[in-house]
């Protein structure tokens, strides 16, 4: 198979944070320890009543909703003021982030005006509107100004750019649960073609208020009230009990630029970011598509120059889904990636949803430099897989070359393979 004649291209700097930690330390930890933080969700605004929506004459029954929350959140210092004392949870998760990786990158040393910024992610702060909206439903006119710039997504990006200096260019990038991966994508594009010399990518932490978990559970996408009274067990992707995916906060940055331009600061680099593609289905339901899947795996794989057989790694999106994690299975098994070990990172920190793809790809090189592959949790009954699924233990491999996919409703399906240095 003939290998695409492109600069190497590489991720430099990550950043994130997650229930199960903040900073890539922590984060490491939580994973290869399968540490978990599902629990019933207690943001307010993720449970049904909300205080004040509607009176006490009106039959309800109260939700229970479960996942796994951020706590604790830690703001860099030196950025903790200003904007970010009026930004959306959403914006705060991001600049902390975002300020790891651009450490992690050495990034105060390259030229603002050579950087760009995707951001991952559409509709990601409703939790904060629904509240906002409540609070001002009995005083309209005293609806806070602020709400002006923090209903739009592209607040996170105006204060990414205004703390950071980026001067290239700044944009959103919605692709349902693949938009995480789908700004990656976006970055190495923008670095091949010549546009920026360095691109990050942030996959935006997904604020869900009741609405929306209650309509993904309506839909049949988010995991029943099974597990209710025993969260730990709810989250189960690839096992026979899975019954939809369970959320968890998330939100993950990675530097995307091409090799040189990473050792001239003295970045050391990841792994190199080999091939990737994108395909639609040209449906707009959320059920999965095995020619889809089959299709952007395989074209991931002639650009990069791999046969099927070199992959030795799989961070599968493996959200859980009744009908998905088959249809991924099966996709993989056509596909030829026959025996390569696979485990399921949203086991441990549920579905970042627009944050997802990035959080994993992070995993996944975290996993590389470790030489160590995380557990799954609840795999206790697993489905039929061509890949060899960690179970309850960590298990020590050196990846040497890993593929990575993150499908979102709407049809999109995206690949991404990476390559260690």
């Amino acid at each position: 198979m003939r290998k695409c004649q492109v600069p190497d291209i590489v991720i430099s700097g990550v950043g994130v944070t997650s229930a199960v930690g903040q900073g890539k330390q922590a984060f490491t930890r939580a994973l290869m320890a399968g540490e978990h933080r599902f629990d019933v969700l207690r943001r307010p605004g993720r449970q049904w009543p909300l205080p004040g929506v509607i009176d006490g004459t009106e039959a309800t029954q109260e939700t229970r909703f479960l996942g796994a929350e951020i706590a604790g959140l830690v703001l860099p210092e030196g950025l903790a003021g200003g904007h970010l004392r009026t930004a959306s949870l959403s914006s705060q998760v991001a600049v902390a982030t975002l300020h790891e990786a651009w450490q992690d990158a050495r990034l105060d040393a390259a030229d603002p005006a050579r950087i760009g910024l995707f951001v991952g992610g559409s509709n990601f702060q409703q939790r904060e509107l629904v509240l906002a909206q409540a609070a001002a439903a009995k005083r309209f006119r005293f609806m806070r100004p602020t709400y002006g710039m923090s209903f739009m997504d592209s607040d996170l990006c105006g204060i990414c750019t205004e703390l950071f200096g980026i001067r290239a260019f700044a944009s959103t990038v919605g692709g349902a649960s693949a938009s995480g991966q789908l700004a990656v994508i976006e970055a190495i594009e923008a670095v091949q073609s010549g546009r920026v010399d360095t691109c990050i990518a942030i996959g935006a932490m997904m604020d869900l208020s009741c609405y929306e978990l209650q309509a993904f559970r309506s839909l049949g996408a988010m995991g029943s009230e099974r597990f209710a009274q025993a969260p730990a067990l709810a989250c189960r992707p690839f096992d026979q009990a899975r019954d939809g995916f369970i959320f968890g906060e998330s939100c993950g940055a990675v530097i995307v630029e091409r090799l040189e331009v990473a050792q001239r600061r003295h970045a050391a680099p990841y792994a190199r970011l080999a091939g990737w593609s994108v395909q639609l289905e040209g449906n707009r339901n959320p059920n999965p598509s095995l020619e889809g899947e089959l299709g952007v795996i395989r074209k991931s794989l002639a650009r990069a120059g791999w046969t099927a057989a070199q992959v030795d790694y799989v961070n599968p999106h493996g959200s859980g889904s009744v009908v998905g994690d088959e249809t991924e299975m099966e996709a993989l098994r056509l596909a030829g990636i026959l025996g390569a070990f696979a485990n399921t990172t949203k086991s441990i920190t549920g579905h970042g949803l627009t944050a997802a793809g990035t959080v994993e790809i992070i995993a996944t090189l975290l996993q590389m430099k470790e030489a160590l592959l995380h557990p799954s949790r609840n795999l206790q009954e697993q489905i039929a897989s061509p890949c060899e699924l960690v179970r309850e233990q960590a298990v020590a491999h050196r990846i040497a070359r890993a593929i990575k996919l993150s499908f979102g409703f709407g049809g999109i399906n995206t690949a991404l393979c990476m390559e260690s240095i």
